[in-house]
């Protein structure tokens, strides 16, 4: 990271104008041209860019559910109407309801995949499919995707109307630094950078970003432990009586045992100083979402929920014998 460290001796100089240096490693990095590609402060921020250069007010935007919360926010700052479309029990794409109904309308689609928050993964052959039976933009977050089997990356060369983002938060541990990239037709970029703002990213993000797309196989070992103890912390739920989502992100959502809601599990835990996710709304109640880190700290949340569950079925017994 020597790069930097140089970076932050400069800091009194402004980032470089439209993150050109970015952009071309990006660009070479997964085989694009620099007008392929964006740059952002996170994929967060390519995301709000989208939803500024797409949607007027009045127009609608659709996104499978549940997905990512953030972007109703972004659809109501637009004053746009935001269509959820459910995902099937399978969670496979529902190509009819996308391409047919509300959704029909809807100036793009949002997808994540791996998705966020159930880390389940869609065939890159779907999304494939999506994209060409589709007249609309089809703005596909691929945050989670180095957990995953396969990425669509490849698909923006045959699709105009196919936009990609990627983050360097997850999967290469810079979620301070706020790096993400966003891969389209050239055509689909420029309208995009056209209302970017200026100096959009500093300088120790564009030397870090640099540096990670330099040495990516570097992450190769996070990616094999992330993926490993992911199935290790899946069959211990599922021995406590959890039922866990197959997933392919470096979290795993999980219904808990009857009796009590994913809140009450969110609190029990913070009690045990471990931290997770839980959903008081989108039908996902019954849930917890758990992200994958260090085996100890999945060793200290398996042995909290096991200690938690021993002290709530007596009582949940006793109760019901009364």
């Amino acid at each position: 990271m020597q790069s930097a460290i140089a970076a932050l001796k400069g800091h009194h100089l402004y980032p470089e104008d439209d993150n050109v240096g970015l952009r071309e490693a990006a660009a070479n990095a997964y085989g694009f041209n620099q007008d392929q590609v964006i740059a952002g402060n996170g994929s967060s921020e390519l995301l709000s860019v989208i939803y500024k250069a797409f949607l007027a007010p009045g127009d609608s935007v659709a996104m499978l559910s549940p997905g990512f919360s953030f972007n109703r926010k972004l659809a109501s700052l637009q004053g746009a109407r935001f269509i959820e479309v459910k995902w099937d029990e399978s969670y496979m794409l529902p190509m009819k309801q996308l391409l047919s109904g509300p959704a029909q309308d809807a100036k793009f689609i949002v997808l994540s995949n791996p998705n966020n928050p159930s880390g389940t993964f869609v065939p890159v052959a779907d999304v494939d499919s999506l994209a060409t039976q589709s007249n609309r933009l089809i703005v596909l977050d691929e945050a989670y995707v180095d957990f995953a089997p396969d990425d669509a990356l490849r698909l923006v060369h045959r699709h105009p109307n196919l936009l990609v983002l990627r983050t360097f938060s997850k999967s290469y541990s810079a979620a301070g630094l706020r790096i993400g990239f966003g891969f389209g037709h050239p055509d689909l970029i420029g309208r995009l950078r056209n209302i970017q703002n200026l100096f959009n990213m500093n300088v120790i993000a564009h030397a870090v970003g640099i540096s990670i797309l330099s040495n990516r196989t570097a992450y190769s070992d996070n990616h094999k432990h992330i993926k490993e103890e992911r199935e290790r912390v899946t069959t211990a739920l599922s021995h406590l009586g959890f039922s866990v989502i197959p997933s392919h992100a470096n979290f795993l959502l999980a219904r808990v045992p009857p009796g009590r809601k994913g809140t009450w599990w969110q609190t029990s835990l913070r009690d045990e100083n471990i931290f997770i996710a839980a959903f008081p709304e989108d039908g996902l109640e019954d849930y917890i979402r758990v992200s994958i880190g260090k085996k100890d700290e999945m060793d200290a949340f398996i042995s909290a929920a096991g200690r938690i569950l021993k002290k709530l079925v007596p009582h949940e017994t006793s109760v019901t014998s009364q």
